[in-house]
């Protein structure tokens, strides 16, 4: 039986992250294999994509479908601050935490007038399962192309296979970049990018 307790911790912990209640992306990534590991790593940049934007530029308008199938645009966001997060894939543990602590802290979000775009290179079917699973309230834009990824250097590449890394634009309501949060840990993203709206 003693062979058997570190696979069941093992067990518990993955079942635990994969519920939201994850502390940190290394203890997520832990209990992670195949895809989702792959995905996980996905955090360094690609070297051959453009660099992050910076602060005080004019943010890339965008136009793509969310989970529901419904365009989503940047430009119709003017007048209010918006949180644009990029994140490797979906039901991978890191990114699961991550959501969920954006939808944890919805109401705050949405009494600040905030708009949350999060932003994958999965396709429209993935996000509707992701954000149905997890209750998720706000939009998941499939960037299938990559389009919107590379617009904000956000490309991270394992091997042939392109992901967005783990990157989060805080944008003001003039369109203009007001924050840029790189090494993202999911478990408290949500609180430091609620603190950066409230300083605008």
């Amino acid at each position: 039986m003693r062979h058997r307790a570190p696979s069941m911790i093992m067990a518990l912990l993955a079942m635990t992250v994969l519920a939201c209640g994850g502390e940190s992306e290394s203890a997520a990534s832990s209990v992670s294999s195949g895809n989702e590991a792959n995905a996980e790593e996905a955090r360094s940049p690609d070297p051959e994509a453009p660099s992050l934007l910076s602060v005080g530029t004019l943010a890339p308008d965008f136009s793509a479908p969310d989970q529901s199938g419904t365009p989503r645009d940047l430009a119709s966001e003017r007048g209010r601050p918006v949180v644009l997060y990029f994140y490797p894939r979906d039901a991978t543990p890191g990114c699961t935490v991550e959501a969920c602590a954006f939808r944890d802290a919805w109401s705050d979000y949405e009494s600040r007038g905030v708009t949350i775009f999060g932003v994958s290179v999965d396709d429209v079917a993935s996000h509707r399962a992701f954000a149905e699973e997890h209750e998720l309230p706000f939009p998941l834009i499939a960037d299938v192309d990559q389009t919107i990824t590379d617009a904000y250097g956000a490309r991270a590449t394992q091997g042939d296979v392109v992901y967005s890394r783990r990157v989060t634009y805080i944008i003001d309501g003039e369109g203009l970049i007001q924050h840029v949060f790189e090494d993202v840990d999911p478990g408290v993203h949500s609180e430091q990018v609620l603190a950066a709206v409230d300083a605008l």
